[in-house]
């Protein structure tokens, strides 16, 4: 064993060892033509993040806080060394924040509307030779040049929700002329940074800190949150604050959820874990009302402002995914190894159903991410998403709660996405990845189930024997609620 003393340097030698690793991996441009070789590299960088976790969970706590908080800038800033390498969202991104910049709703008209062309240039929309490049849509033209764009599904409207689209926005008035996606790559690290702060203030009255490493260092946060901008990471933020806050008050936390819906509809998952323990009508309504509402408002601009739908392609976007049709894609994979394809989708609503039913009437409301990340990472198993990103708000949920195994669901989205590639059989990789997320998961339960024998009734979903206090550099266990 190592001395407690030593692990604190430990950990700061891993993650800056991490930090290099992580430069390595975002400047290789592999996704499309290497994916084997940028597994690679990313199954270095979740190594050194495993190893690099595990030395700050015994060290002093005050130490090692300062120790996350400053490890996760020196993660985040390894995004910026490339532009976006598995994903063209950000590209999306700036135009939105572009057709807004000259008063157009983005919700009203696709890329390639001719409305839009003189907002077109050659960075988004370039031409000839330019063309060539494999992540480049083509677009019908008349003329023999060909023309094409960076944005992926050019013909389809804009699927984002209405914050999101005022970060798009509010970058695009921040942004120099020039600047392109570097902009949305900063913004990136600072909310990856900022959700490393609310992990921190949140835990340190209802948790163990040091968990928040599980955020912090994780290689999925510089990679989707910086490097590719995902803006997943804006409901990130605002579903930590939300479920901090709705211990404490719920009208304030709800809020703060509906924020977090309005920014990437993937939060509204969180909502049955905001309830835990809430068996009151009045309750949950405190909770639910004040999300309803600020989602609402979220959403009236936009409304009034736009001629068409400002759901965009999100009805488009579910069937081109398989989610209303099992047969018709890789989700319920796990599901579609036992089942037949049409029971996929009815089996996990009754699954969510019966593991929200849990959560509300067993679950704790002091600790209402313990529930959450039960909910949330069933959910991501029963549907086995393709994008690595969606995975953010998993990770999040992690670091709050704890319970590491669950990080296997996220890496499991990695494998799903990149790896895959580089096998004939997409599918099944990606099938398998998930399932051996999944047997994890079930070990890591297991392995915690032993570990505390005889211990006192666990609020549904937690994984430790009571919620932990830290103090001084030590924790102690505390008084379960009455």
């Amino acid at each position: 064993m190592i001395e407690p003393r030593l692990r604190l340097p430990l950990a700061a030698v891993l993650t800056t060892a991490l930090a290099v690793a992580l430069v390595w991996t975002v400047e290789f441009d592999g996704y499309r033509r290497d994916p084997g070789g940028l597994s690679w590299r990313y199954a270095l960088c979740w190594a050194l993040f495993a190893a690099a976790a595990w030395a700050v969970r015994r060290a002093p706590v005050r130490r090692a806080v300062a120790l996350i908080l400053a490890g996760s800038a020196l993660v985040a800033v390894t995004g910026l060394v490339a532009p976006p390498r598995t994903s063209t969202d950000a590209y999306r991104y700036a135009w939105d924040g572009r057709v807004q910049a000259s008063g157009t709703s983005p919700y009203d008209y696709v890329p390639a509307a001719p409305e839009l062309a003189p907002l077109r240039d050659a960075w988004l929309f370039p031409t000839g030779a330019a063309c060539a490049g494999p992540d480049r849509a083509r677009l019908a033209s008349p003329a023999a040049t060909p023309r094409c764009t960076r944005l992926n599904r050019p013909a389809v409207h804009t699927i984002y929700p209405p914050l999101a689209e005022s970060y798009f926005y509010g970058v695009q008035l921040l942004s120099p002329d020039g600047a392109r996606l570097k902009p949305l790559q900063i913004g990136g690290a600072v909310l990856s940074v900022a959700v490393t702060g609310a992990l921190l203030l949140v835990l340190r009255r209802r948790g163990d800190p040091r968990t928040a490493a599980y955020w912090a260092w994780c290689p999925a946060v510089p990679v989707e949150a910086v490097n590719n901008a995902h803006v997943d990471v804006l409901g990130v933020l605002f579903t930590v604050a939300g479920l901090g806050a709705v211990a404490v008050r719920r009208a304030r936390g709800g809020a703060l959820l509906g924020a977090a819906v309005a920014a990437k509809l993937v939060p509204a998952v969180v909502l049955p874990g905001a309830l835990s323990g809430v068996r009151r009508p009045r309750d949950a309504a405190a909770v639910l009302l004040p999300a309803a509402a600020v989602l609402a408002l979220c959403y009236l601009p936009y409304l009034l402002a736009s001629h068409d739908s400002v759901l965009g392609y999100l009805s488009g976007y579910l069937n081109e995914e398989g989610y209303r049709d099992a047969s018709a894609g890789s989700r319920y994979a796990l599901l579609r190894l036992l089942l037949p394809d049409a029971w996929a989708l009815p089996v996990l609503v009754v699954v969510l159903i019966l593991l929200c039913g849990g959560v509300l009437w067993h679950g704790s409301p002091e600790r209402p991410w313990c529930g959450t990340l039960l909910v949330t990472g069933a959910a991501f198993l029963l549907l086995t998403p393709g994008y690595s990103w969606y995975a953010l708000l998993l990770i999040a949920l992690v670091a709050l709660d704890g319970r590491w195994e669950w990080l296997a669901v996220a890496a499991a989205g990695t494998v799903a996405y990149v790896t895959a590639r580089a096998f004939p059989a997409h599918g099944a990789v990606a099938t398998t990845a998930y399932a051996v997320a999944a047997a994890g998961v079930g070990v890591g339960w297991l392995v915690r189930r032993r570990a505390a024998p005889g211990s006192p009734r666990r609020p549904f979903g937690a994984g430790a024997p009571l919620a932990m206090r830290v103090r001084g550099g030590r924790a102690r266990t505390a008084r379960p609620p009455r």
